[in-house]
């Protein structure tokens, strides 16, 4: 779910940043008060915020336990005859 997010606000980093720089051609009375430097860089901002907090969901269950990490195998018999009766959780 993080990761979402985070794709989001850099999406909204990428817009400011574009009308920051005027890529586009859109005025607006509200985006005239503030200065075109503090929108760029409120957007360089957000797009770095995005990425931080989408790779930081990335570490969360990513990384997926084979059965050999987890549980410890429980065994019946000696040398050559040993069979595997059940596992345990370690």
């Amino acid at each position: 779910m993080k990761r979402v997010i985070g794709y989001l606000i850099s999406i909204v980093g990428l817009i400011s940043l574009a009308l920051g720089l005027e890529i586009f051609n859109f005025e607006n009375d509200f985006l005239a008060r503030f200065n075109k430097w503090y929108i760029t860089i409120f957007g360089g901002i957000l797009i770095i915020v995005g990425i931080i907090i989408s790779y930081m969901d990335k570490g969360r269950g990513s990384r997926k336990h084979s059965q050999s990490e987890e549980e410890v195998p429980i065994y019946s018999g000696t040398g050559k005859h040993r069979r595997i009766v059940g596992y345990r959780k370690d």
